[in-house]
């Protein structure tokens, strides 16, 4: 999940002035990533530029700016793995900057948020989202589920450093810093990383139960992360937060589910799809069956029911993670509604927002805050 939240300091025609010069961040010039060459000492490079994962093929900017990884043997994808290749001895300050570089360089899902969070909050937010798309990465770039199960758990070893210990890595270097400033519990990202790990495991879902499950861990310890940074930590707001965090990966799914049909990953309940007469073949249609519609009509409007049940959260909490949380349903809506506007054929065409409704949604999230204040709506 993206992590937002506003800065009401700066004007909205500034905002949107940063908002649009940053969408630039995605080609960084090579010579600032080389301060980055020190930190880089495993075979599984993090490409600055693509977003594609953790491996840098030479089309990046790692190997433009003629950077290499310094690996200390021909084994050190499994020297990774035994933590032994991880001894960076790297400042606070250089980590922090290593976090920040990485959430930059995914603009399309950290932009946005990153600009308009309090600058003593942004720093803490960059730190988390590092340690989960590296993890994201670690659980999808590898060569089986066997490996990518062994990766994971490397990371969990590198996370437990971190309640209390001595972490290495530069991410982990920065999450301590962000852990120990608000307290934020440890089983929060362990469920994180058990998400990661069920992925390569579980590739169908009985029940719409079994599919809450995941989510309890795919999805809600975002949010809950996220609340403590605002430490706004008691088990109400927990409730509604889980709500709106369940909806929004919901969202995700049935706005990509041909992208996860081809990843071998079906995250439509399997009893929905026997009570509306759907098989696993019509996903590999070009259109969309007339069963398969009123299966998605389905989803669609009992996700809308966890989005309008999240929305209680609003009135609890104070302007600047208000103005996030507004906007994170506002967007996960949006999905929702475009996905009734397409008649429900996902298959045909990916459910996505326009640049220019992406603006509109920021604009009148923006004003609806400032004007409507702790409204629920």
């Amino acid at each position: 999940m993206s992590l937002l939240a506003p800065a009401l300091r700066l004007g909205l025609f500034k905002k949107l002035k940063i908002w649009a010069l940053a969408h630039f961040m995605n080609n960084p010039d090579p010579e600032t990533v080389k301060c980055f060459a020190p930190f880089i000492r495993m075979s599984d490079c993090i490409d600055f530029t693509s977003g594609s994962g953790i491996s840098d093929k030479g089309g990046g900017v790692l190997s433009k700016a003629g950077i290499k990884p310094r690996l200390k043997s021909n084994n050190s994808a499994n020297s990774f793995l035994d933590g032994k290749d991880l001894n960076y001895g790297i400042s606070l300050k250089d980590a922090r900057a290593f976090c920040r570089k990485l959430a930059r360089s995914h603009y399309e899902n950290f932009t946005i948020g990153s600009l308009f969070l309090p600058r003593p909050l942004s720093q803490h937010i960059y730190n988390i989202y590092a340690f989960s798309r590296y993890a994201d990465d670690l659980a999808d770039e590898g060569v089986s589920p066997a490996a990518n199960l062994r990766r994971l758990s490397a990371w969990e070893q590198q996370l437990l450093q971190c309640y209390p210990g001595e972490p290495q890595h530069p991410i982990f270097v920065a999450l301590a810093d962000t852990i120990q400033t608000f307290d934020i519990p440890l089983q929060l990202f362990r469920d994180l990383l058990a998400a990661f790990r069920q992925d390569q495991t579980t590739t169908r879902y009985n029940s719409f139960a079994d599919l809450l499950n995941y989510c309890r861990n795919s999805a809600n310890p975002v949010g809950r992360i996220y609340l403590y940074l605002f430490r706004l930590t008691d088990p109400e707001r927990f409730i509604f937060s889980d709500a709106i965090c369940t909806a929004l990966q919901l969202t995700n799914f049935w706005q990509d589910i041909v992208v996860d049909r081809r990843k071998g990953r079906v995250y439509l309940p399997q009893e929905d799809c026997a009570r509306f007469g759907c098989r696993e073949e019509d996903l590999d249609q070009q259109t969309t069956s007339a069963d398969l519609r009123r299966l998605l009509q389905f989803e669609v409007e009992r996700t809308q029911q966890l989005f309008d049940q999240g929305k209680t959260l609003l009135p609890m909490v104070p302007p600047q993670p208000r103005f996030e949380i507004r906007l994170f349903i506002r967007g996960g809506e949006a999905i929702l509604e475009a996905i009734r506007q397409q008649q429900y054929d996902v298959l045909s065409h990916r459910p996505k927002l326009s640049k220019g409704l992406k603006v509109k949604l920021i604009v009148q999230t923006w004003w609806q805050n400032r004007i409507r204040g702790n409204d629920s709506i």
